[in-house]
């Protein structure tokens, strides 16, 4: 008996389905291009872009009092200021310059009144009695949230949550156990901005302040507290608005760039899948515009590590279609319907899909809540891009496939048919691919080892990683970006022999900053002199500091931490999902090989390691997880089919051989949109692209010749140790 066929959709519903997915389109496509309303609410043209990409404010304090800072105060007051100012942007930026003062850097904002008014004056914290008897410091308050509690009647009323350090906890326990029913007085810059009754000991060093008239008095409080618990007494030197670092010309080509490979992607698509070729260019259509929207909708800053996301979102949006068209044409081949074929094929991809997009997921939230900076920045636009491929892949695909087939796509020729090809012995192989994996991985550090030895630096860090010297500079003209990247940036190479240069203009004057690496007196007095015979610029109006890593040891800590954390759960993800440690052990050694190598390319081409670095590396992580998960559901999913006639090493084979074609073409999608963003960016950007498309091809090649030869390799040998 004949098995009864899947009901197609009806050709009423299906039109409506074209029709509401055109409207769709068209809406988000205006709101992006255009938005509403006088000040085009919604447009991309309104989404909050970084220092490196629109300029912001920069803000500059001072430390005061009788003694000279110590560097642990000041990193501690960096730290402290960067999780204070992350509030107003992921990609704000905190670094110290000169001995005592500390720069504050906040993209996407142009007002520096108001921030300075929203920030606060940092100043002294005390915790007094009524005697005046100072109680706690700042320097001993760990945290300050304001948040809700019940009251005796059990109605939500706002409090502020502190927090102490196990310091201020002791000192906290012995003057409230003496001080029950008296008044602690919370005294800010010698303003008493808080006098609450302590209503019992406090010996766990938690303590919660009522009595809040709303949430606005006690977000107040709990920002005066934080800002107060800094470990110096901070006073305002200067505030001012800064430009872009790369300048309206970058923005610019990157725009041009990612349509250019958007529509070569598409082409490419409709090219290899036909109809669903068409489908997938609509959905990445759909992809591109709700990202320009949800930007703006949720605020986000973008930088360039968040356009790497975006670019990777994309790429995961291209590789989910190609994995359920390659299944459709696979049950077209094995004898099915049309319509049984992409019913079964999204049914099949489904799982691969979501466990590749999931695992990505979960390192993007990871990396979000423990990140700071950059990490963050990026983590967020993944994140957003990884639901957003989803849906354009799972839901408007879907529906759109199903539409067309309703209305005309009925015959097998509008989807082609996969043709059957003979397994490639690629364990066979595998000892060679392991070997050369190992060679590259060995160059890195070799490299590292020479460059090192000769006194070059392991690796070349960037201004963010290692520091540098500020110049201001006051120019006779207004220079443009463009003028200053063509004219000014060439003088001040010809002096520091470097060409890690960083540029910012201050709008509404002729002031521009330099930031190079440190430089010494003679450098100094020689960029001077250059400068003056260059531009005949007035040299007394010529001011230079050494200032801190933007990226500070902290930061580093955390962006490490949220990596190994984020790593361990997508193992631990990966080991539920597929109920093997083995893939999961396989996966993250692949992952650590890609970071290796793209490590290694960074050692050998000298390229500067800066906040893009990080980028970058994260999003060769996301990549490669996705990629191997791809391979693995293939794998789990032969395993179970397998007959008796099978072996391990045959059903790898084919496996990997099955989405060979997948890994080709997600790696060229994904490939074309980094390349294009490398030809036509300018210097900075191709600095962020080149070892993208380095990790890329990694990906590629790890996933197809070392993940399944990894897997395949422990399980012989567990199967050898058990016999």
């Amino acid at each position: 008996m004949k098995k009864k066929e899947n009901k197609a959709m009806k050709k009423n519903k299906a039109l409506a389905v074209v029709i509401v997915t055109a409207l769709f389109l068209g809406l988000l496509t205006f709101t992006a291009a255009v938005g509403f309303g006088p000040t085009g609410t919604g447009s991309a043209k309104n989404i909050n872009t970084g220092l490196d990409l629109a300029g912001g404010v920069s803000i500059t304090y001072q430390a005061v009092g009788d003694e000279t800072p110590t560097q642990e105060q000041m990193n501690d007051t960096v730290y402290k200021l960067q999780q204070r100012v992350d509030s107003y942007s992921t990609e704000a930026q905190v670094y110290q310059e000169g001995s005592d003062r500390i720069n504050i850097e906040i993209p996407g904002v142009s007002d520096a009144n108001a921030i300075l008014e929203e920030l606060g004056k940092p100043g002294s914290l005390e915790f007094q009695l009524t005697d005046g008897t100072v109680v706690l410091d700042g320097s001993e308050v760990a945290s300050a949230e304001a948040g809700v509690q019940p009251d005796s009647m059990k109605n939500k009323e706002w409090v502020v949550q502190l927090t102490l350090t196990d310091e201020g906890a002791k000192a906290f326990a012995d003057a409230t156990s003496a001080n029950v029913g008296k008044q602690i007085s919370i005294v800010y810059d010698g303003e008493v901005i808080s006098s609450p009754r302590v209503n019992e000991a406090i010996t766990d060093g938690s303590a919660v302040i009522s009595g809040m008239a709303g949430q606005s008095e006690a977000e107040k409080l709990a920002s005066s507290i934080r800002i107060g618990s800094l470990s110096l007494k901070l006073e305002e030197l200067r505030s001012q608005v800064v430009g872009a670092q790369l300048g309206e010309e970058a923005i610019h080509t990157s725009l041009i760039a990612g349509a250019i490979g958007l529509i070569i992607v598409i082409l490419f698509m409709i090219l290899v899948y036909r109809l669903p070729g068409l489908v997938a260019g609509i959905a990445l259509l759909v992809y591109t515009a709700l990202m320009l929207v949800t930007l703006n909708a949720f605020d986000i800053t973008l930088t360039l590590p968040g356009i790497a996301g975006i670019i990777l979102g994309i790429g995961m949006a291209v590789d989910a279609n190609v994995i359920i068209y390659a299944r459709i044409r696979e049950e077209i081949a094995a004898g099915k319907s049309v319509l049984n074929s992409i019913q079964t094929g999204f049914h099949k991809a489904l799982s691969a899909i979501v466990d590749g997009n999931i695992t990505t997921l979960i390192a993007a939230l990871v990396l979000g809540i423990l990140g700071s900076g950059s990490v963050k920045g990026f983590a967020y636009t993944l994140a957003m891009g990884i639901v957003l491929s989803m849906f354009s892949a799972l839901v408007i695909s879907r529906y759109l496939t199903l539409a067309f087939y309703a209305l005309f796509a009925r015959d097998k020729k509008y989807y082609g048919e996969a043709k059957e090809r003979k397994p490639i012995d690629f364990l066979g192989r595998r000892k060679i691919c392991f070997i050369i994996s190992i060679v590259l991985i060995v160059i890195g550090p070799v490299t590292m080892g020479i460059q090192s030895a000769t006194g070059n630096g392991a690796l070349n860090y960037s201004l963010e990683f290692k520091g540098g010297t500020s110049t201001n500079v006051t120019f006779n003209e207004d220079m443009s970006i463009v003028d200053i990247d063509s004219k000014v940036k060439p003088v001040v190479q010809e002096v520091t022999g470097d060409a890690d240069i960083q540029t910012q203009k201050v709008t509404g004057t002729n002031q521009v900053i330099i930031k190079t690496r440190t430089l010494d007196l003679d450098e100094r007095n020689s960029l001077n002199d250059k400068l003056a015979e260059n531009f005949d610029v007035d040299t007394t109006l010529i001011s230079s500091e050494n200032i801190s890593a933007t990226i500070g040891s902290e930061m580093r800590k955390d962006a490490v931490m949220a990596v190994i954390i984020a790593t361990i759960c997508m193992l631990l993800y990966i080991w539920f999902r597929f109920k093997d440690i083995r893939f999961a052990a396989s996966a993250v050694l692949a992952l650590v090989h890609d970071v290796l190598v793209v490590l290694m390319f960074y050692a050998v081409s000298r390229i500067s390691i800066g906040n893009t670095f990080i980028a970058c590396m994260l999003t060769i992580v996301g990549y490669s997880i996705n990629a191997t998960i791809v391979i693995f559901d293939r794998i789990r999913e032969n395993l179970k089919a397998m007959g008796k006639k099978d072996s391990v090493y045959d059903v790898v084979n084919a496996s990997i051989t099955q989405t060979l074609t997948r890994s080709i073409y997600t790696s060229f999608t994904t490939f074309v949109m980094v390349a294009v963003l490398f030809i036509l960016g300018v210097p900075s950007i191709r600095e962020f692209a080149l070892p993208l498309m380095v990790g890329v091809v990694c990906g590629a090649y790890s996933s197809v010749c070392i993940t399944g030869a990894l897997w395949y390799t422990m399980k012989e040998r567990d199967r050898k140790s058990v016999v």
